[in-house]
């Protein structure tokens, strides 16, 4: 639908914004070594709009490396209705870390006298709605979840008043200048996934030569190839998770309240497309000839009724042999050599594990559950017996950690060897519980949207009882190097991937983080 208003004939009604930020993100492993992700969040709801008969638009300018005036420039030609900014990412501080380019850029299209209503949907925001609407003059109202329903409520108004919204569920806006809250919509409940999340809009993404050539894989999954990392993509098969870590906010994409600082432990909920439904989407980017993908779903191997059909379906088209694929798991869910080898079949050649600490007692203090009870190197033993390989992901500075227990989840790190290695400092991440205890407890808390980025100049962990974040961010920096430079980890990398790969990760290494609470 087409709609005309005051200033002229519409082309879209709404123009999703992938926002960029990747320097201030990363520093200089944006140049050769991050990822490029597809912007997932902003694919499904183009999809969701358009299945309704909207018109939609999308612009990634992280992908394309955008500058201001050249997105200005795209919207005076779209001249969208609409322009919903996408602030969702691949990791989980993503949302927030991607903050900082999306409000310069929507700072800079106010400046230039364009007077489209412009809306943020993401973790941040549903995390902090009030905080961010009272800092952000240039958000004229947020989703404060997932939006998709909230967003059909918004573009079916004839005109977009955003002095007078308070009929609409599930944004929050400004009455006479003051933020508002209104009561929450629902999100699209499993019984309607398959319709009202009909997948991808892949058509609208940028490209070179081929599509999804733009974007790249990370280094691990690539092989440590660098030929291998694009073209690349990224999918989910369900959304949320069902339980409730007190350093992740994932779940804030189902948001139900109208509270001021929302806790994603609250929301804790999964939904799932059907298989049938999900391997037409691998089939479509089989035709668009791509074979790097990403499951970005937060417990792929949890539900065998919906991932055993799933990877049965690849291994059945002889995906298995053809795409290079991998999926995150927890480590207590994968005890069935079985389902591994079926797995394996389907072309998941990678599984991404939260091991997060090596002391128990650690683990439990961040409502890992059961998790404690999991003996962690046969775990690993199993996975790797499947001829599946692991990217191990540690967390230091964890409530309860001390200089022992971090070093402790260094030497187990060690000794597991995984070809693919991440830790991260624990952040009070907006929407986690921990950004709520830090805020309640009045924890200092990074200045700048950047300062969320485990990567960047600006970052600042938490502390805890026993440790500085100096403290924590300096040994996390100097694990970095060590497990890289580990001759075990570098001689299984030779004998699975060959000298290229240990070249690759040598040149990787060299590249040095500066870090502002570090005297850098």
């Amino acid at each position: 639908m087409v709609c005309k208003l005051l200033n002229g004939e519409y082309k879209v009604d709404v123009l999703f914004i992938a926002p960029g930020n990747a320097s201030g993100v990363y520093q200089n492993l944006a140049t050769d070594y991050s990822a490029i992700e597809p912007p997932t969040w902003a694919l499904l709801l183009a999809e969701s709009c358009r299945s309704i008969d909207y018109k939609v638009g999308l612009i990634d300018v992280n992908a394309e490396k955008l500058s201001n005036e050249e997105v200005v420039n795209r919207l005076n030609i779209l001249k969208p209705r609409l322009i919903c900014f996408v602030i969702y990412g691949q990791n989980v501080n993503a949302g927030t870390t991607s903050m900082a380019g999306a409000t310069v850029l929507s700072s800079y299209i106010k400046e230039c006298g364009l007077t489209i209503p412009i809306s943020y949907v993401g973790s941040h925001i549903q995390a902090v709605p009030i905080k961010t609407l009272n800092e952000e003059p240039s958000i004229d109202f947020g989703f404060t979840n997932e939006g998709v329903y909230a967003l059909r409520n918004v573009l079916s108004q004839p005109e977009i008043n955003i002095n007078n919204m308070e009929h609409i569920r599930g944004i929050v806006w400004r009455k006479d200048g003051k933020p508002v809250i209104n009561p929450a919509e629902r999100v699209v409940p499993a019984s309607r996934m398959d319709i009202d999340l009909p997948g991808y809009a892949w058509d609208l993404l940028p490209y070179n030569e081929t599509p999804l050539d733009v974007y790249r894989a990370p280094m691990w999954h690539s092989e440590y190839d660098q030929e291998k990392r694009s073209p690349y993509a990224a999918i989910q098969t369900s959304l949320g998770c069902q339980f409730s870590c007190e350093f992740c906010m994932i779940n804030m994409i189902n948001r139900n309240d109208e509270e001021e600082i929302g806790v994603a432990g609250n929301y804790s909920l999964m939904r799932y497309w059907s298989p049938e439904f999900i391997i037409k989407e691998f089939d479509k980017l089989v035709e668009l000839g791509v074979e790097t993908i990403k499951i970005t779903d937060e417990l792929f191997l949890l539900n065998r009724n919906y991932y055993v059909p799933l990877c049965e379906m690849l291994r059945d088209r002889g995906y298995g042999k053809k795409l290079r694929l991998w999926a995150y798991s927890r480590i207590d869910t994968i005890r069935r050599p079985e389902l591994l080898k079926l797995v394996r079949e389907a072309g998941i050649k990678w599984l991404a594990l939260g091991i997060e600490s090596a002391d128990r007692t650690v683990r439990l203090e961040v409502s890992k559950g059961k998790f404690q009870d999991v003996d962690i190197k046969k775990v690993i033993k199993q996975v790797h017996e499947a001829d599946i390989e692991v990217m191990a992901n540690y967390i230091f500075g964890l409530t309860g950690d001390t200089k022992e227990t971090i070093q402790a989840t260094l030497d187990l790190s060690k000794e597991l060897c995984t070809l693919g290695w991440n830790t991260y400092p624990a952040m009070a991440l907006p929407g986690s519980q921990l950004y709520k205890n830090s805020v309640d407890n009045n924890v200092e808390l990074p200045e700048t949207y950047e300062g969320y980025s485990f990567h960047s100049y600006d970052t600042l962990p938490l502390p805890t009882k026993h440790l500085t974040a100096a403290e924590i961010l300096k040994f996390r920096d100097e694990a970095f190097i060590t497990y890289h430079s580990h001759p075990p980890f570098l001689e299984r990398v030779k004998e699975k991937f060959g000298k290229v790969a240990v070249d690759n990760i040598n040149d990787m290494i060299k590249v040095k983080l500066k870090r502002k609470i570090l005297g850098d």
